[in-house]
Formats: C-alpha cells, structure tokens, sequence
C-alpha cells in the first residue's frame, strides 16, 4: 500500500526538486491546485513574464525598429532553434523556430516529396495521430497524387512495401501516451524506401530524444506542452543534414516561399532565391513576444541540465507515471477505469492516460473542480501530464485520492459537469 509518506519521501530525494522555482506556481498551490495538464500546456515560467516585459517596454518601447538588430530579433528563430536541437539530438543550424506544428508539418511533407523515391504512390501514417496531422496530411496527399494510408499501429510494419512514399508518426500518441521506438520504427521504414517525418509534440522536452542517432529524415514539434513557451508558442522544425545539403545542391525550396526564407530578405529582390541550410524553412516574421516567451520555456528544461539534464528528467517521468498506475489500482479498480497508456516504461511518454465507458467527460469536471487538472479526449479517454520539471510525487498522490472521492461521493453525477465546454 503506497501511502502520501511515501510519495513526500521520494519528494525528498528527487535531483530535480529546485526547478519547481523556476514556474509561476504560488496561486495554484494557494488553492491546492495540482496541475497534471503540462501535456497539453505548460505552467508559466517566471522568467517568461519579466522577458516579455522587457521586450515590450525596452525592446519594442524604447528600441522600436531598431531592436531586429540591437536586441537580435532577427536570429531569434535561430537561436532557440539551436538551443532546441540540444534537447532532440539535432546539430547547431538544423532546427528553425516558425510558424505552428501544421504548417511546418506541410512544409516537411513537401521535402519529403523531394527525397522520396521515385514512383511510390503511399503516405503512410496512424488512424490515432493527431488530427491536424492527418488533416495536413489528407490535402497533401490529394494535392500530389498520393494515397493516404491510415493504419493502426500494430499494422504500420506490414504497411512499409515497395508502395510506401512517407510515413509520418507521432512519436508519443497524444491519446493513449504510446512511444513508438523511434530508430527500430525509422530504421524498418528506410529499409522499405521510405521516408520518416516525426511530430514531437509530446516529447520534446519530456523524454530523450535523438533524431540523428535514429536515423530521421524530418521532424516538428509545437513549443507550448513541455518546452513551456506560453499558449499558441511558435513550434519548430528540422531536416537532416543530408537532405539540406541536397536541397542546396539542387536548389530545392519549400513551397512557403515567403521573404526571411530568402538567401537575402533585406534585397528586396522581385524574386525568390532560397537561404542555404534550415534557413529556407521559415517563411513570413517571426512573433517575437511569442518567441521570446518560448525562449524562457526552453531554458526551464535545459536548466535540468546541471540536476541530471534529460536523463533525470526521464527517469523521473517514468516514476510519477509509474506512481500514478499504481494508485489507480490501488485506489480506483473498482470505479470502471480502464488505464489505456502501456504499463512498459520503454513504451510510454510522460502522461498516463485512463478510460472510463460512460462518464470521462464528466468526472474530468468533476476533478477539475476539486483542484485536479487533466483533461478529456473523446470519447472516452481522462488524460494527465506529468511534467518532472514543477510535478511532485505527493502531487499524484493528491490527485488520485481526489480521484477516488469524486467516484466515491457520486459527485460527477451532478448535470453540470456534463455539459460540454468548446475546450475539452
């Protein structure tokens, strides 16, 4: 039987303990809030509200235009991208910050369509990816002639034959939390000719991550979950090196031509004439409060590094994950629940996900107001985030016991925690 003395003593031993500081927590502990929802957005980072501040007051206020050159502006995209390949196995000048996952997740495709071997006619991906991936992917595919295959994950290996142009994968499934092993995944689809775009969404910054070492041919991500850059934050992308240097070679570009993707933007030239290198990948000016912010999330993770960096931050995650299934079978068996994300730390993101068959949506609102953040996903599907960075194992604990009063008293039978809100 685990108990809350337990879990405060595993707080009490844990290296990553002092970066809760860094994240503007103070009102959600006053209310006993615990925030189990980093999966889908992450906490604020203190520092985030004093650079934005300095951006819009000193940077923008009093430095107006000239702030793209004297405070960087304009290597802002960059420089986070560098920062970002820290944490995903990429190279100094091969991640660019721009635009949101699904327009980077169309530009990728395009590159894709320029490397794939020739005559193959199937792009290839999950029936449970996230749906602006498949969307993307769905206009893509009737714009260029090829076949969109949607498969469960255990088919995805009978899928990669001589028909298989693409296969694009999120790499920990936003549902169910399932981590597909990426260099086995990318490695078996190479083998058949295909080409590997990757969606981070889910793991960048929450567990290791090595596009190089795996093999990966592109990959984007969103910087809001983990990387804790602020609501709507500026996502990224990457191309292996390879494929850059072939897209300079032959003078590929993307199809968002826009101006800062252009070899010399400040010519003005009539027409277009692609950057070298990861360059070409951004497209119109980047939202520089937003990339400011994301900038201040970032750093939050690479600040792990000095407690143990990305592997304390994965050796973490798997205990509060662990702890939390553990405490669903303790205290929760007898209610219905179902836990759906596998059990197989190797397997796993940094989320726990449990299904209930009738009342997901309702008993997701019903924790919510005793303080418990998670969220739903239809149609069955209660969803926690466990972000090691601020997430505390007395916090899941708490949060299981709160689980287990609302089942208990009945509460989430009140009609009002039925009644959907827009944001689920």
């Amino acid at each position: 039987m685990i108990t809350r003395e337990d879990c405060i003593r595993q707080d009490s031993g844990d290296s990553l303990a002092p970066l809760r500081a860094l994240f503007a927590l103070e009102g959600a502990d006053a209310e006993g809030v615990i925030y189990l929802d980093g999966n889908s957005l992450g906490v604020l980072p203190r520092a985030a509200a004093r650079r934005i501040g300095e951006v819009v007051e000193g940077e923008w206020g009093r430095g107006l235009i000239r702030s793209w050159n004297t405070a960087g502006w304009i290597t802002l995209s960059q420089r986070i991208g560098d920062k970002l390949a820290a944490l995903i196995g990429a190279g100094s000048g091969e991640v660019m910050v721009a635009d949101s996952t699904s327009v980077n997740l169309f530009k990728a495709l395009n590159a894709a369509r320029f490397v794939m071997t020739p005559g193959r006619t199937r792009l290839i991906s999950e029936v449970t990816n996230f749906p602006t991936d498949l969307y993307i992917a769905e206009t893509f595919a009737r714009e260029h002639g090829l076949e969109l295959v949607l498969v469960e994950q255990s088919g995805i290996a009978a899928h990669l034959d001589d028909r298989a142009a693409i296969l694009m994968l999120t790499h920990v499934n936003y549902r169910t939390g399932f981590m597909h092993a990426m260099t086995e995944v990318t490695r078996a689809a190479h083998n058949a000719g295909a080409v590997v775009i990757w969606d981070l969404a889910h793991s960048a910054g929450a567990v290791p991550v090595n596009l190089r070492e795996a093999g990966a041919d592109f990959a984007v991500g969103c910087g809001y979950k983990y990387l804790n850059g602020g609501p709507g934050a500026p996502a990224f992308i990457w191309a292996h090196p390879s494929h850059l240097t072939a897209m300079d070679r032959e003078d590929w570009r993307q199809p968002l031509s826009g101006w800062l993707g252009h070899a010399a933007p400040f010519d003005f030239t009539p027409h277009y004439r692609p950057a070298r290198g990861i360059a070409r990948f951004i497209c119109g000016t980047p939202p520089v409060i937003a990339t400011a912010a994301l900038e201040c999330g970032v750093d939050t993770v690479l600040a792990a590094g000095a407690h143990g960096g990305m592997t304390a931050i994965r050796q973490k995650s798997v205990a509060l994950t662990d702890l939390f299934m553990q405490l669903i079978d303790q205290r929760c068996a007898a209610h219905g629940f179902t836990i759906v994300t596998p059990r197989e730390a190797d397997r796993r993101g940094s989320q726990a996900s449990i299904a209930h068959p009738h009342a997901g949506y309702a008993i997701t609102q019903a924790l919510i107001a005793r303080g418990v953040i998670g969220d739903f996903r239809a149609p069955d599907i209660l969803r926690f985030g466990f972000t090691p960075l601020y997430t505390r194992f007395a916090d899941v604990w708490d949060a299981v016991d709160r689980l287990a009063a609302v089942m208990t008293s009945g509460e989430w039978r009140d009609p009002r925690y039925a009644i959907r809100a827009t944001v689920t």
